[in-house]
């Protein structure tokens, strides 16, 4: 399994498993998903599925994630990984990603009767001295920013995460178990956490989590703006922007010659205020959620 990802990372834009996939894994095995594998005839693993539950728990909406080596496309395996899902939840929804918009995946996707239900969108920006210089921060009258302090913010942290993105189908969901597994990931860096709070109350009112990707295979380290969440009593403010920039201020003071950053589509919002700070979107760098319906 972990051949068959590291060849398509090294294939395609970006690695087939997203973080929420690659950290159950590394922390619940196969306890809590199912996994099917292909195998080639010299019984190679050549590519894999991934159900995020057991396959006798029906009902629930399924996540997938179906990967095939880049040697093996184009034969069916694909087609014979995802029908055997189909027959392992018969009476569920199933969801699944394609990272960087696969024509093929489209098309298997639509052949068994997936719609195309979320984009999300990768935006960059370049921090080399060559591109276009960062605004200054500015803090306005009555707002405090500092650095996330493991130990003592993680519940008021989650609350107005939770608050945040209350309508958000995964980072609203965020757990304080969850905020944990991650602080104890190698790239967590709480230098790099910034919080917005009321000056004098101490209420947190937003908040930027950065993350660095360190340099692989040839590929030069960079950053991402991970999270940027605002509360809604706090709208208005300019929140969002200051703590953006106060990140991308923190992500060049190490040397970082690009960012990254996540964003749904149609967050038209969101779109315009990483737009007004100099990122921008390709066409290929979109991820696809396509959703299959439970049966009626």
């Amino acid at each position: 399994m972990r051949g068959v990802v590291d060849r398509s990372a090294a294939a395609d834009p970006r690695s087939p498993l997203n973080e929420a996939a690659l950290l159950a894994l590394r922390h619940d095995g196969l306890a809590a998903a199912t996994l099917w594998t292909a195998e080639d005839p010299a019984g190679e693993v050549v590519g894999f599925a991934l159900a995020d539950r057991p396959a006798d728990v029906q009902g629930e909406t399924v996540e997938v994630n179906l990967v095939v080596a880049p040697e093996a496309r184009g034969a069916g395996v694909g087609r014979r990984l995802a029908e055997t899902v189909l027959e392992a939840f018969p009476a569920s929804a199933l969801s699944a990603w394609s990272h960087t918009n696969h024509p093929a995946a489209a098309r298997l996707a639509g052949s068994l009767g997936f719609a195309r239900v979320r984009d999300l969108w990768v935006m960059r920006r370049s921090l080399s001295d060559d591109a276009a210089p960062l605004p200054a921060v500015v803090t306005p009258a009555g707002v405090v920013v500092r650095t996330f302090e493991p130990g003592r913010d993680e519940d008021a942290f989650i609350a107005l995460n939770a608050t945040a993105f209350a309508d958000h189908p995964e980072q609203g969901q965020m757990t304080r178990a969850d905020l944990e597994q991650r602080e104890a990931e190698a790239w967590f860096d709480p230098a790099g956490f910034f919080l917005a709070e009321a000056e004098g109350t101490g209420e947190l009112l937003g908040y930027h989590w950065t993350k660095t990707h360190a340099a692989e295979d040839g590929a030069a380290a960079y950053g991402e703006v991970y999270v940027v969440g605002v509360s809604p009593a706090a709208q208005g403010l300019g929140l969002g922007s200051l703590l953006t920039l106060t990140g991308l201020h923190h992500l060049r003071g190490r040397g970082l010659g690009e960012v990254i950053l996540y964003v749904e589509a149609d967050n038209a919002p969101a779109v315009k205020v990483y737009s007004r700070l100099g990122f921008t979107h390709a066409e290929e760098d979109t991820d696809v959620m396509y959703r299959r319906s439970a049966p009626a």
